[in-house]
């Protein structure tokens, strides 16, 4: 029993596992991870009412004659449907999930952290925590872009049909837009992060960026029209316009580091016009010499 244990507490000092104690340490970290999300959950379930009126004021800031059931004797109230008897408490199970998600991020991302540090070396660790973090922010950075540029798409899309009209969206639509928005938003402005990493692994160098510049920017303002789900041309150019900055930005990165780097290879490279040394004086040819070659 007590080597059972000392077995089981054994850990290897670079990270080595056999297949079973990686599949053992991944169920584990799953479990927590799951745990931890639910924890979350649980506090977005008791908040529902506040996160919900957050994600419906860029459908709420339209105007009230757009949207039914908004007059002015009522203050322009703003209201979201639905047509199941499930999809009330479906959608507050949704809502609840998404927001523990978003709340406990650094705690379950830590698992998956957790999980794959004991195979990296030390300096690999280093990198990838910086990785870890530089992408969690550009992802927050898109998702707190995509929230502020959300009413003025949605404004276009529902004013685009006219006098007379009034939006009389259903919850779930609704909120599955926004979640599709506030996660394309974030995912794209992971480009400059995914070039970064391709030029520090010497897969993707500086000259090949720089010469596909204009190619790149094209592809971008594409993908932006293609990604956003609504279609209009402001919310596009909200997507693209710092899209092609963190672009700009990668490309430099990709230029300062292939630079420091030929600095360093042509450094640490072996001079071929160092002079050998030379005896000035000449030494007499003496049988020893002789001896020694024999």
């Amino acid at each position: 029993m007590a080597r059972a244990q000392l077995r089981r507490r054994y850990r290897d000092p670079e990270g080595r596992m056999s297949v079973i104690e990686h599949l053992r340490e991944l169920r584990r970290r799953l479990i927590i991870a799951v745990l931890i999300i639910a924890a979350g959950a649980v506090v977005g379930w008791v908040f529902y009412n506040p996160i919900l009126d957050f994600l419906k004021h860029p459908y709420c800031s339209i105007p009230y004659k757009h949207r039914l059931g908004g007059t002015p004797t009522d203050g322009g109230r703003c209201e979201l449907y639905f047509y199941a008897p499930l999809d009330g408490f479906t959608t507050r199970l949704k809502v609840s999930f998404i927001a523990g998600m978003v709340l406990t991020g650094p705690l379950w991302l830590y698992q998956i952290w957790a999980f794959i540090t004991p195979g990296l070396r030390k300096n690999e660790r280093k990198y990838t925590l910086i990785f870890i973090a530089a992408s969690t922010l550009l992802f927050a950075a898109g998702v707190a872009l995509a929230y502020a540029v959300l009413s003025k798409g949605l404004n276009v899309l529902i004013t685009s049909a006219g006098s007379g009209t009034a939006a009389a969206l259903s919850i779930t639509s609704y909120l599955n837009f926004v979640v599709l928005m506030l996660v394309v938003f974030g995912a794209a402005f992971e480009l400059p992060l995914l070039l970064i990493m391709a030029n520090l692994a010497g897969v993707l160098p500086a000259s090949l960026l720089k010469k596909s510049q204009r190619i790149g920017i094209f592809l971008i303002f594409v993908f932006a029209a293609v990604a956003t789900p609504s279609t209009d041309p402001f919310t596009m150019c909200a997507m693209a316009v710092p899209m092609c900055v963190l672009f700009e930005g990668a490309v430099l990165f990709a230029a300062i580091h292939d630079r420091r780097k030929a600095r360093r290879a042509v450094a640490d490279a072996p001079a071929d016009d160092v002079p050998s040394y030379l005896d000035p004086i000449p030494r007499a040819i003496s049988d020893d010499d002789f001896n020694d070659s024999t």
